[in-house]
């Protein structure tokens, strides 16, 4: 993506309106959020903005390639900026911590599955469960 999110929203015929502005700004402080938690920080600034708009708000991002979403659990998926999604999440069934890595650090996984069953891995929307390391101590 080119540009601010300002213009590439104008340049695909979209306004930029208070509500949009809201929720970008919220999925980028709060890293990984469901759209209740984006609809949260929106409602502090903004009370009339309801979960419908945040939803479809978060739709039309990430049409436009500005945040993704990933399914960190059981529940609502989760949003992140686009620009930030280079990282496979690892996720603590104990404490519920949520760890970011490298895709290179998937590597051995990528290559044998790839190998032994022909399957190409998307990697940006991997995401591993386990128990970290305070939690397993």
């Amino acid at each position: 993506m080119t540009g601010t999110w300002h213009e590439e929203l104008r340049a695909r015929g979209y306004r930029v309106t208070p509500q949009r502005q809201l929720v970008l700004e919220a999925v980028t402080r709060l890293g990984h959020a469901t759209p209740e938690d984006i609809c949260g920080q929106v409602q502090e600034t903004a009370r009339g903005v309801n979960i419908s708009t945040v939803y479809r708000t978060l739709e039309l991002l990430e049409e436009l390639g500005m945040v993704t979403h990933t399914h960190l659990g059981h529940g609502a998926p989760t949003y992140h900026l686009a620009s930030k999604a280079d990282h496979v999440h690892l996720v603590c069934r104990g404490c519920g911590q949520i760890t970011e890595v490298r895709p290179e650090m998937v590597d051995g996984l990528v290559t044998t599955l790839n190998d032994q069953l022909g399957f190409e891995t998307d990697v940006h929307h991997l995401t591993v469960f386990g128990r970290c390391r305070d939690c397993r101590s």
